[in-house]
């Protein structure tokens, strides 16, 4: 632990949608949901403004849709998002050698590694001047925690959301995080919570009260230990900058065992989709799927499927999970189930698209490339009435010979509804063409925020860099 709050924590509020957002002016200030649109989707992020109608991250696409029907249901733009997250990154490594991403959106820095801060007040500083940095440079805001440690940076930048600032003084951690829900602390999730819950521990306070012999005795060793660290705001976790990922996974423990087999089934091919969606804000791909079953007697089976090629196709995953799972028996009921990937690569998103596409040829040579996050490719029979209308994707860029660029608001029967209108024009025009009209074309995304004339060279004078503005800070204390 230090005795200054030189960490930082940065996480981008609402970042795919926030996006969204920036770019397409018609949608500003109003729902956003992004994710897969097909029956088996789920919900990557969600604006503010659909948050309020209980939609969130990791749920599924329909039931986000009958609680927020009239929001703006988007497929993603995974480049897109990478081109900003770089820039964000740029300006984290601007700061520190040592930077830590944890996704696209979210990254911690050591800002003393940096000379950047060493201070309460030159923390802040620090703090401010990289919340306007992003701002100007991606049109986007971020929310930044300080403290002086990992854990409580995080904490405070999860305090400051959105578009805001928190800096936790040292010294008045423990104060800070006594009342505060369990789930506050990283690692404990649902199952966690609920255990603590019967045990009539709640709070933080509660935690760092039952002692660290009761936290053994009810979660088992190396979580007890951590968790009772955690509860008195300990960890000395350094800012690593570069850390080879091995894996992605995903897994859950359940109250009662499952018997179900088809319940069984269903969990597998949501935790598959989970795990999918950790692979691509990590913007990675990986080549091995991996199930880990958990049986009603404590027995752990892991089996594992290696494919011809990195993918972070949710069809491709979810189904060699289910093969995977067909070699398991269940039927005493299971306890716990993961699925992972490993073999990683960090292919973009095309390549990835037209190794889909490769993989799926023989099962039908014209089909078209689905969106990733659909659930259920369309039927050989019925490949050459959809074609066209694949590729026009909710969300996606296109441009018309004759009224320039827009981006599509949805398709279907032969007919694709365009809204012409850029980051930096007023709300524009809708317009319906044929699937097949010959003047329009996919398009690249326009940048959130165009350079002035002259500001590339001024930056490369200035070493590459540009002295950042300095807003006033609309977070707090």
């Amino acid at each position: 632990m230090r005795n200054a709050p030189t960490i930082l924590h940065l996480d981008m509020d609402a970042f795919f949608a926030q996006a969204e957002q920036a770019s397409k002016p018609s949608l500003r200030g109003k729902a956003v949901v992004v994710g897969g649109l097909g029956p088996r989707g789920v919900v990557a992020t969600a604006s503010y403004e659909a948050r309020v109608f209980g939609v969130h991250s990791a749920m599924p696409m329909a039931q986000a849709r009958r609680l927020a029907p009239n929001a703006a249901y988007l497929v993603p733009r995974f480049a897109f998002y990478r081109s900003i997250s770089e820039q964000v990154m740029a300006l984290l490594r601007a700061l520190s050698p040592l930077v830590e991403p944890l996704s696209l959106d979210e990254a911690f820095v050591d800002l003393e590694a940096g000379e950047a801060a060493w201070d309460r007040d030159s923390a802040r500083l620090a703090g401010v001047r990289l919340r306007a940095d992003i701002r100007a440079v991606t049109g986007l805001t971020g929310s930044v925690g300080l403290a002086s440690c990992k854990m409580l940076a995080k904490i405070a930048s999860e305090e400051a959301k959105p578009d805001g600032l928190v800096l936790i003084e040292p010294g008045t951690e423990r104060q800070l995080l006594g009342p505060m829900p369990v789930r506050t602390l990283p690692g404990v999730g649902p199952a966690t919570g609920d255990h603590l819950r019967r045990a009539g521990i709640t709070t933080v306070d509660e935690i760092a009260e039952a002692g660290e012999d009761e936290l053994v005795r009810l979660l088992g060793k190396a979580h007890g230990h951590a968790l009772h660290a955690m509860a008195l705001a300990r960890d000395d976790r350094p800012v690593v900058a570069e850390r080879e990922t091995k894996s992605v996974s995903v897994e859950d423990t359940y109250d009662v065992d499952i018997h179900d087999r088809v319940r069984v089934g269903l969990e597998v091919q949501r935790l598959a989709d989970r795990c999918v969606r950790r692979l691509r804000e990590a913007g990675l791909s990986g080549r091995t799927i991996v199930l880990k079953v958990r049986r009603y007697d404590f027995s752990t089976l892991t089996r594992s499927e290696t494919l011809r090629g990195p993918t972070d196709d949710p069809a491709v995953i979810g189904e060699a999970a289910a093969r995977l799972l067909d070699s398991v028996d269940t039927t005493g009921g299971v306890r716990l189930l993961g699925v992972g990937v490993s073999g990683l690569a960090d292919f973009t998103q095309e390549d990835l698209f037209a190794q889909a596409a490769e993989a799926r040829a023989d099962e039908s040579a014209a089909g078209p490339v689905e969106e990733p996050a659909a659930a259920e490719p369309a039927p050989a029979s019925a490949h050459a009435a959809v074609h066209a209308e694949h590729q026009w994707r909710p969300g996606h860029d296109v441009r018309h010979a004759e009224l320039g660029h827009g981006w599509v608001q949805g398709s279907g029967l032969g007919r694709v509804t365009v809204r012409f209108e850029t980051p930096e024009s007023e709300p524009g025009r809708v317009r319906t063409f044929r699937t097949d009209d010959p003047r329009l074309a996919p398009a690249d995304p326009l940048p959130l925020v165009r350079r002035r004339p002259g500001e590339d060279e001024e930056a490369e004078a200035a070493g590459g860099t540009r002295e950042p503005s300095v807003a006033p800070d609309s977070g707090t204390e």
